[in-house]
């Protein structure tokens, strides 16, 4: 499994990019907002740190303005998707955009039905949002087997990129079923690092080698 981070605080970014382990980055107009700065600069900074796939969403919804907006932000560096809205004209520009060869993620899917019209239109990522779900009650985990395993049955090439992810077993539960990507908070990322038994363990560890005067190098 692939791990974005869902966050537009580069310094965030930055600190995560360096242990080797994130794949890619998602953003939306809501942590670009939050950011304070220009959209474009927030993106173009996020592309330097990493090479992987770094999502900024057009903010319009008529199909021409989306297109516009789509193709400005693919200009800002190699390595932007272009995340739209599952609409019925966010999908067709989607399939415009993916004929150009650009990479799109489309968002805020809540129905399989939903997801297998992104892959029809030649969506490179699909951002099932499950915590959303789960806090009106819905099985958010049941969209995601429900879509890997309409994708499977017929070889669409779209990754399901789970998304409103709120802790830890949402990873694990998407990973078990083949969820290709999870984009998670900073925080819950670091989430996925932590085991009191670890701590624990680690603590004793040092305790022992302190007694013993050593030193490593």
């Amino acid at each position: 499994m692939k791990f974005f981070v869902d966050t537009a605080d580069v310094s965030d970014i930055r600190a995560l990019a360096e242990t080797g382990l994130l794949d890619g980055v998602t953003t939306n107009p809501s942590l670009i907002a939050k950011s304070g700065r220009r959209l474009a600069d927030v993106i173009a900074e996020i592309c330097a740190i990493t090479p992987g796939p770094v999502s900024a969403e057009v903010t319009a919804t008529d199909r021409e303005t989306m297109l516009r907006e789509g193709q400005y932000l693919r200009s800002i560096a190699p390595n932007v998707a272009v995340k739209v809205p599952l609409t019925e004209a966010g999908l067709a520009v989607c399939r415009a955009l993916a004929a150009e060869g650009t990479k799109v993620n489309v968002t805020l899917c809540f129905s399989a039905t939903q997801a297998l019209l992104a892959a029809k239109a030649g969506a490179a990522f699909i951002s099932p949002f499950v915590g959303r779900l789960d806090d009106i009650s819905q099985d958010g985990m049941a969209l995601i087997a429900d879509t890997v395993q309409i994708y499977r049955n017929y070889g669409f090439p779209t990754e399901v990129l789970v998304a409103s992810v709120r802790h830890p077993m949402h990873v694990l539960a998407a990973a078990k079923l083949g969820a290709h990507i999870a984009t998670l908070p900073p925080a819950t990322l670091r989430a996925l690092f932590r085991h009191p038994l670890t701590d624990r363990g680690l603590e004793a560890f040092l305790a022992d080698w302190a007694k013993t005067g050593q030193s490593i190098l």
